[in-house]
């Protein structure tokens, strides 16, 4: 049997390792994990990417060594097509800088095809913001924004030394978790850059515009902790204006509704997640308005019990009537979840269950200054705010879990024993 998985975000890769595990290394099942690129980065981090407090280099994970190491198959590619009645999907030509052709287009069969294609940005077709806007939704957008700001930094110092009025200006349009931890890193990657020789930076010039449409930022979260996360960051210097609509990205500035210009050096998109547009209507599956992909409680599209999606591409409904939030946490459980449907389908081992989201709550890390957050479930009885140094432990917690569901108990100890290594002989920063 062929169970394919396209997709090697947070769900895609925890699924294809437990199916690995189970039915790979025994070759009972072929397992195969469908990517765009060659390595995996857990989403949540690529604010650390930008701001170079992470070093991608060394953090990210090579898919075709983990499916070695994790009895699964791994193939570059992107999805072009499903043929439902054939059980297979195409993957598009795979071709270089320059155009030329590495890999042809290819067609592979599946039994059990697994969606887990995760989300992008949604410019809500704003005029200009795909233009002249980073989305901070890939590596290589994390990356770019990272060689702007450091090129950004090395002009900023030239000029301070004879323009006192100089400055480093960043707007950042979303007030979600994205935009509140990149406007503190940020700020800690200003101050640590100028123990790295540029000396003649002033913490007051670096200029960050952190606007959010609704009435406060990180709306999906207790006011309480949107409160205390306004504070930490106005009292880092961070401009935070709510209720500021973007009607428009121009070269270097956002128009708002109201006409005024927000000038910037560097523009940063993060406001709402879509699936691609490339995926409506994919194979006829039914799809939402942000082009998630209908499921039902089991985790099955709505259109054919052979192909499951999971994470943030998915939309599952709750019982309470909500769609289950597009959070690392929900591309986790969902993955566990499926991988328990896989196998009582493959073995015929009675019926499918129903997926049953459970938020254990949210932490927004901001840098070295603070983690503030809620905790939820049956140890908490209800909802319970945490910050400072536990809510910092807890918030590495969820990246540890993940490493967890990746490489088991003692891959995870060395790598955590090497991360402590790591903090001592390397540099603060990625200063390239």
């Amino acid at each position: 049997m062929n169970i394919v998985i396209v997709g090697g975000g947070a769900g895609g890769a925890e699924l294809a390792t437990r199916l690995g595990h189970k039915y790979g290394k025994r070759k009972k099942h072929n397992i195969t994990l469908i990517d765009r690129n060659n390595t995996h980065l857990w989403k949540p981090l690529l604010h650390e990417v930008a701001s170079g407090s992470l070093d991608m280099g060394v953090d990210s994970l090579s898919y075709r060594a983990h499916a070695y190491n994790h009895h699964f198959r791994f193939k570059l590619g992107s999805l072009e097509a499903v043929d439902r009645e054939a059980q297979e999907i195409t993957l598009s030509r795979l071709v270089d800088e320059d155009g030329n052709e590495i890999l042809p287009e290819r067609k592979l069969p599946y039994d059990i095809l697994v969606l887990a294609l995760g989300s992008v940005t949604n410019d809500f077709g704003t005029p200009g913001v795909r233009e002249h806007s980073i989305f901070l939704d890939a590596p290589k957008q994390a990356e770019r924004f990272h060689r702007k700001l450091l090129n950004g930094l090395l002009k900023l110092n030239r000029s301070a030394m004879t323009d006192r009025d100089a400055a480093y200006r960043i707007a950042i349009v979303g007030g979600g978790a994205t935009g509140v931890e990149l406007s503190a890193e940020l700020h800690h990657t200003f101050n640590t850059m100028k123990a790295y020789g540029l000396s003649e930076l002033k913490t007051e010039q670096l200029k960050i515009s952190l606007l959010e449409a609704g009435p406060r930022i990180l709306p999906a979260l207790p006011e309480r902790i949107s409160g205390s996360a306004h504070k930490e960051l106005e009292e880092l210097g961070v401009q935070v204006r709510t209720q500021t609509m973007v009607a428009e990205a121009q070269p270097n500035r956002f128009i708002t509704k109201d006409g005024e210009a927000i000038e910037a050096d560097i523009l940063v998109w993060a406001a709402g997640v879509k699936v691609p547009d490339a995926f409506k209507g994919l194979a006829g599956l039914e799809t939402n308005r942000i082009n998630q992909w209908q499921v039902k409680g089991t985790l099955q599209t709505t259109e054919d019990e052979h192909i499951y999606a999971i994470g943030d591409c998915a939309a599952c409904m709750m019982a309470d009537g909500k769609q289950v939030p597009p959070r690392a946490q929900s591309a986790h459980q969902m993955a566990t979840h499926a991988f328990k449907n896989i196998c009582r389908q493959i073995e015929g081992k009675g019926e499918l269950t129903d997926y049953v989201y459970k938020d254990y709550g949210s932490l927004v890390n901001l840098s070295r200054y603070s983690t503030v957050g809620s905790l939820m479930g049956s140890l908490t009885r209800g909802s319970m705010m945490i910050e400072g140094r536990i809510a910092r432990f807890m918030y590495v917690s969820l990246y540890r879990m993940h490493q967890l569901a990746l490489h088991g108990w003692f891959r995870t100890g060395l790598r955590m024993l090497s991360d402590s290594i790591n903090k001592v002989i390397r540099p603060r920063l990625k200063l390239h």
